[in-house]
C-alpha cells in the first residue's frame, strides 16, 4: 500500500453504521432532553456571565449582540451539517469521526487532534471564568482568598496560581468518571438553574435599560497605546471571533452519540433545540446588559454581577453570582465529557495507544483519558490568564466546521441515496455559508492562535507519523 493511499483509507459510511449497531463499550442511558441538557450546558456559559461583558467593553461596544449573532450564524449553519452527520454516523467521536467517513485518516486524525486540545483549552477558560464569580460570591460574605491563590501570574499583584479554577476541573474530572447517567442527571439540573438565572437577568435587567448607554451602538475606532485597534466594525468582528467559542458548544453532545438510546433520532434534534434556546437567551443578555451599564465598565472577572451591583441590586448579583457558580460547571462538565470521548475514539481506532480506549469496569465511563485531561486543565486554567486562552480557542473548531460542511457536500455527490434521518437545508448553500463564516472568522484571529496552532499541527503531524499510521486499526486489517 503506497503512502498516498494510507493517508487516504477511510471507513465507509456503512461500516461506521454497522459498527455502531454491534459496539458495546458504553451504556446507553441519555434520552433527548439529557442531550439537549449537555448542548445547552455546553453553548451557555462564561459567554453570557464574562466574556459578553468583557468584549463589549474591549472591542464590541453594545453591538457585542452583532457580534453574538454574527457567530450564530456561523455556528448555526454548522450546526444543520452536524446534525445530519450525527443521525447518520451515531459514533463516538464527532468531527473526527465523520472525517473519517469522507476524507481520510490524516485528516480525521488532525481534527480530532486539534479539538483534543481545543475541547481541553475550553474547559480552562470556563474554569478561569467560573473562578472569577466564585470569588465575587466569597467576597461578597467576608472570604478572601490569599492573594497567591486568587488568579495566575500577571492577571495581578501577588498572584500565583488560580487554585478555585484548578481545583473545579479537577472536580469535574472525577465526576465523569462515575456513570455517565449520574452527571447527565446532575448537569439537567444544573442546566436548568443556569437557563432560571438568565432569565433572571433578562427579566429584571430590562425595566433598568437606559437606551443612551446604546449610543454608539458601534462605537468609533480607536488604536491604543499598545498599538492595537478597538471597536468600529472591524472590533466587533474580532470580538465575534472571541465569543464563538461559546456559541459552539452543541458538538460535545454528538461525542456522547453511543451513549444515547435513539441517537440517530435524538442527536440531530438535541443539537438544534440547545442552539435556538441559546442563541435567543445570548443576544437577550448582551442587550440588556449593555442597556443597564456603560460598556467600558464592563471589563471584569464578574460583568454581569458588577453591572446589577452599581443599580444597587445586590441580591440580583448575588443570585447571579450563585447561578454562574453552578451553571458555569455545566459547560466544563460537557467540554471534558467531549474532549474524554474524542480521545476514546482516537485510541480505539488505534492512532493513540490502546491503553486509554478501556472504559471503566464499573461505571462503563472512558476514566483514563478523563483523568489525564483533569490534570492537563487543571495545571492550564491555574496558570494562565483568561485572556490568553480564550485567544487559543477557536481555530481547531472552526477548522472542524469547515471539514463537516465540506463533508457534507461531498456526501451528497458521492451517496445522493444514504438514508438519512435528517437531512441538511439547501445544500451546497447551507454549508458554504458555514464555510465562509468559518474563513472569515479564522482570518479574524490572532497570530499568537496561528502560532500555537501551528506547532500543535506539527507536533500531531509527529505522532501520527511515528505511531498512529503504523497502529492504525485499519492498518492492522488490511
Amino acid at each position: 500500500m503506497t503512502l498516498l493511499s494510507k493517508l487516504i483509507r477511510h471507513k465507509s459510511v456503512e461500516q461506521l453504521q454497522s459498527e455502531a449497531g454491534r459496539r458495546g463499550d458504553f451504556r446507553r442511558v441519555l434520552g433527548l432532553w439529557q442531550l439537549t441538557a449537555i448542548g445547552i450546558g455546553g453553548i451557555i456559559g462564561v459567554g453570557v456571565f464574562v466574556l459578553a461583558g468583557q468584549q463589549a467593553a474591549l472591542n464590541a461596544g453594545p453591538a457585542v449582540a452583532l457580534s453574538f449573532l454574527i457567530a450564530g450564524i456561523a455556528s448555526a449553519a454548522a450546526a444543520l451539517c452536524y446534525a445530519e452527520f450525527a443521525g447518520m454516523i451515531p459514533v463516538t467521536g464527532s468531527a473526527y469521526t465523520y472525517g473519517y467517513a469522507v476524507l481520510g485518516e490524516l485528516a480525521a486524525w488532525l481534527i480530532g487532534w486539534d479539538l483534543l486540545l481545543e475541547y481541553a483549552l475550553i474547559v480552562a477558560v470556563v474554569a478561569i471564568g467560573w473562578s472569577g464569580y466564585v470569588q465575587s460570591l466569597l467576597q461578597a460574605a467576608g472570604i478572601t482568598l490569599p492573594v497567591w491563590a486568587q488568579g495566575a501570574a500577571h492577571t495581578g499583584e501577588g498572584r500565583v496560581f488560580n487554585v478555585i479554577a484548578a481545583l473545579i476541573t479537577l472536580a469535574v474530572a472525577t465526576l465523569l468518571t462515575m456513570r455517565t447517567e449520574w452527571g447527565a442527571r446532575l448537569n439537567t439540573l444544573i442546566v436548568t438553574v443556569k437557563v432560571i438565572a438568565v432569565v433572571l437577568v433578562i427579566g429584571v435587567g430590562v425595566f433598568y435599560i437606559d437606551p443612551a448607554n446604546w449610543h454608539p451602538f458601534i462605537p468609533e475606532r480607536v488604536i491604543g497605546p499598545d498599538g492595537v485597534g478597538h471597536f468600529g466594525f472591524k472590533g466587533v468582528t474580532t470580538a465575534a471571533a472571541v465569543v464563538f467559542f461559546a456559541v459552539f458548544g452543541y458538538d460535545t453532545l454528538t461525542t456522547a452519540a453511543e451513549e444515547a438510546k435513539n441517537p440517530q433520532r435524538d442527536l440531530p434534534r438535541a443539537v438544534l433545540l440547545s442552539l435556538a434556546v441559546a442563541m435567543v437567551l445570548y443576544l437577550a443578555v448582551s442587550l440588556v446588559l449593555t442597556g443597564i451599564a456603560h460598556y467600558p465598565t464592563l471589563n471584569s472577572d464578574a460583568p454581569v454581577a458588577d453591572a446589577f451591583k452599581a443599580l444597587n441590586l445586590h441580591w440580583v448579583a448575588v443570585a447571579i453570582s450563585i447561578s454562574a457558580v453552578i451553571g458555569i460547571a455545566s459547560v466544563l462538565f460537557a467540554f471534558m465529557l467531549g474532549a474524554a470521548r474524542i480521545w476514546f475514539a482516537l485510541s480505539r481506532d488505534g492512532l493513540l495507544p490502546g491503553w486509554f480506549a478501556k472504559v471503566h469496569p464499573r461505571y462503563g465511563t472512558p476514566h483514563r483519558p478523563t483523568i489525564a485531561l483533569g490534570v492537563f486543565t487543571a495545571l492550564v486554567a491555574g496558570s494562565l490568564p483568561l485572556g490568553e486562552v480564550a485567544k487559543l480557542v477557536n481555530i481547531g473548531v472552526l477548522s472542524a466546521f469547515i471539514v463537516i460542511c465540506s463533508s457534507v457536500i461531498m456526501l451528497r455527490i458521492r451517496k445522493p441515496d444514504l438514508h438519512r434521518s435528517f437531512r441538511t437545508p439547501w445544500v451546497p448553500l447551507v454549508p458554504l455559508i458555514g464555510i465562509g463564516f468559518s474563513i472569515w472568522l479564522l482570518s479574524e484571529l490572532a497570530l499568537i492562535t496561528w502560532g500555537v496552532f501551528l506547532v500543535w499541527v506539527s507536533l500531531g503531524l509527529l505522532v501520527y507519523f511515528t505511531y498512529g499510521i503504523r497502529h492504525s486499526k485499519l492498518e492492522q486489517q488490511q
